[in-house]
């Protein structure tokens, strides 16, 4: 099996995390959702006083902030592809001797790396907040070691599979904004989850981290399989203008 060439890879990244840096949507588009998820637990804890505290710790509410990489990075990935076609420069990429898997995870870490990033400066944000402004007893009972290892371990397993379905959708689709309105669609299952693991109505337990963490690294896998078994480039060459 011929080895991925690292260098190819990094030219696909670094292409790509220029081509998101000049395409204001996007920019936008990742600021906005991590605002959304972040203001309104943010106002919650902030607003409480040290004698309701208490019904914090029947719930995770740094697990929300997990909302982020669920959906970022499929607003980004959705792109990846569909949009390079309209703008027609995926054509003169897929002619170059670049192999299919190479492409893939270079548009896959392009996707990753800001998407990851802007989750975890979010909830470093958040923390700082919760720390510096709410009141004394509410911090210790938001601010949890295994809620913390929680955004840890799965901002990047979140963002991994959000962004190989978001890549799924982009190979078949033929307009940016449906596609991304798909992958944001495709993400909601993983929202519903985290809101519910949130709420304490599924348990937050080592057990069900365990259990989700496995299923993630099976959907990462499965993800990349059907991404490079959907990527026809005969198609996406014919198709591009």
């Amino acid at each position: 099996m011929t080895r991925l060439s690292r260098r190819r890879v990094r030219a696909i990244f670094t292409k790509d995390l220029r081509e998101f840096r000049r395409n204001r949507s996007l920019t936008v588009g990742m600021g906005i959702i991590p605002i959304l998820f972040s203001i309104q637990p943010l106002i919650t804890v902030l607003t409480l006083s040290s004698s309701a505290s208490s019904a914090l710790r029947h719930e995770h509410v740094l697990l929300y902030m997990l909302g982020i990489p669920a959906l970022v990075p499929a607003l980004v990935a959705a792109y990846s592809i569909v949009g390079e076609r309209q703008q027609g420069t995926l054509e003169p990429v897929l002619t170059t001797p670049v192999r299919r898997d190479e492409l893939l995870l270079g548009k896959a870490l392009a996707a990753l790396v800001p998407s990851v990033a802007v989750a975890y400066l979010v909830f470093g944000f958040f923390l700082a907040c919760v720390e510096l402004f709410a009141a004394p007893s509410v911090a210790p009972a938001v601010i949890r070691v295994p809620d913390l290892l929680a955004q840890l371990v799965f901002t990047p397993l979140l963002a991994g599979w959000s962004i190989w379905a978001a890549m799924l959708i982009s190979t078949r689709a033929n307009d940016v904004r449906v596609a991304q309105q798909l992958a944001m669609v495709a993400s909601l299952p993983s929202v519903a989850v985290i809101v519910l693991v949130a709420l304490n109505f599924i348990p937050a337990s080592l057990v069900t981290a365990a259990v989700a963490a496995a299923a993630l690294l099976l959907l990462n896998r499965i993800g990349l399989r059907l991404v490079s078994a959907t990527f026809d480039r005969e198609r996406l060459i014919t198709g591009s203008k």
